[in-house]
């Protein structure tokens, strides 16, 4: 008799700039199966792309970021001891997860094309995604919390020690956080993966693995909006319609949000913010920053309370200190150019307070109750999904901008949402 086949990790790897690959991996054991049907999607791009390549950079870049050119790694055969990804052995206080669903976000196509994301510069391959969910397959003798057959959501920075900012609950703001696919840290865009059982967050029954996923970028909008103190009865302009100005608008209007305005160059992101209820829509033309403001203002009857900036671009950080109330607040979201040109002295003299964010901190709680309550939805944002297998077309995709959030579906026994 045969003896059993081991399992196979399969993850997806980014070498360097325009170099993305699909990399093999096995294990000794063989993980419980999925007990889900499975079911198959399609996509919306069905070109084939070769599953293991070197895609070319298209010239995409972040505002500000600066790198000199690098030429392309040469190929090395999946299977090969230099790319080997096997399943990992859990620690003590570790659990290892049967990937499910992974969304794409901005920051991974941009490790792919560009290698770097400021001082971030990936030196070495890495796995991509940081937006997840999978079961617990197996725990470390610590775990106490979780079992096998638990789904959970990942919250992807992990302290690596309890310095001043883990003191005063805000872990976000530690320079040595693990932190998926962020160089030099390994992501989950993978079969199996090994994450600190302390941030992973067991989901209800009610809420699923792609939700679980979305939690990440839902994150970022509860930070955001916890940051902007947003409440009961204000009124919130959010500029930018992309997946963190839609989960943003989202939170903001389940936190009491009375009106919120969302802005884009996009008339297709400004209708899916429409359907999923921004009350008024404004699409960016050639206008100035301060013709913008006005419109804003004369739309939402006054000045919002709240302005939470989510594209980076130096007009519309403009456009949100010029739009918010006096007393108000703008909550800076998008990276954008290193050095910005604002108009501080009109933020200054009516003290419009300007807050940054940087990733979020002690949101999975809210985020998962929210969910299961049906506070809001962001079933909605899942536009485009792709098995493992075509995760180089589903980064295509992605990159062209064609809808909104790209899913990755790990588990081939399970393609359910």
């Amino acid at each position: 008799m045969a003896a059993p086949a081991k399992a196979e990790n399969l993850s997806l790897v980014v070498y360097g700039p325009g170099d993305l690959r699909l990399v093999k991996g096995e294990g000794g054991w063989e993980p419980r199966p999925a007990t889900s049907p499975a079911r198959a999607h399609t996509s919306a791009n069905p070109a084939a792309v070769p599953l293991l390549s070197s895609c070319r950079s298209q010239g995409l870049r972040t505002a500000g970021t600066k790198h000199p050119r690098r030429p392309r790694l040469p190929q090395i055969l999946a299977g090969s001891q230099e790319e080997n990804y096997p399943i990992p052995e859990p620690g003590p206080n570790d659990v290892l997860l049967r990937m499910h669903s992974v969304g794409i976000c901005g920051s991974d196509v941009h490790y792919w094309q560009h290698g770097r994301i400021g001082d971030f510069i990936v030196k070495k391959p890495m796995v991509l995604g940081h937006e997840a969910a999978g079961t617990v397959i197996k725990v470390g003798e610590m775990v106490k919390h979780l079992k096998p057959g638990d789904r959970v959501a990942i919250e992807p920075g992990v302290p690596r020690e309890i310095d001043e900012f883990c003191k005063i609950g805000r872990y976000n703001l530690t320079p040595s956080i693990f932190f998926c696919a962020t160089p030099p840290d390994d992501g989950n865009l993978c079969r199996f993966y090994k994450h600190s059982a302390d941030f992973c967050y067991k989901l209800p029954d009610n809420v699923t693995f792609e939700e679980g996923a979305l939690i990440e970028p839902l994150s970022v909008g509860i930070y955001a909006c916890r940051r902007g103190s947003v409440s009961l009865g204000n009124k919130v302009l959010v500029c930018g319609a992309g997946p963190v100005g839609i989960v943003t608008l989202l939170v903001a209007k389940a936190m009491g949000a009375a009106q919120v305005l969302v802005t884009d160059l996009s008339s297709s992101r400004l209708a899916k913010a429409k359907e999923v209820g921004a009350d008024f829509t404004l699409q960016i033309a050639k206008e100035s920053p301060l013709e913008i403001a006005n419109k804003v203002e004369s739309m939402l009857g006054s000045k919002p309370e709240v302005t939470i900036e989510c594209t980076g671009a130096e007009s519309s950080v403009q456009t949100g200190i010029y739009a918010t109330h006096s007393g108000g607040t703008l909550v800076i979201v998008g990276m954008g150019s290193e050095m910005t040109n604002l108009p501080l002295v009109h933020a200054a003299v009516r003290e419009v307070d300007i807050k940054g964010v940087f990733r979020y901190c002690n949101t999975w709680p809210m985020a998962i109750s929210m969910l299961a309550s049906k506070a809001l939805n962001v079933k909605p944002l899942v536009t485009h999904r792709f098995p493992l297998e075509k995760a180089v077309e589903a980064f295509e995709t992605s990159k062209k901008g064609v809808g909104l959030k790209v899913m990755i579906k790990c588990d081939p026994n399970d393609q359910n949402p």
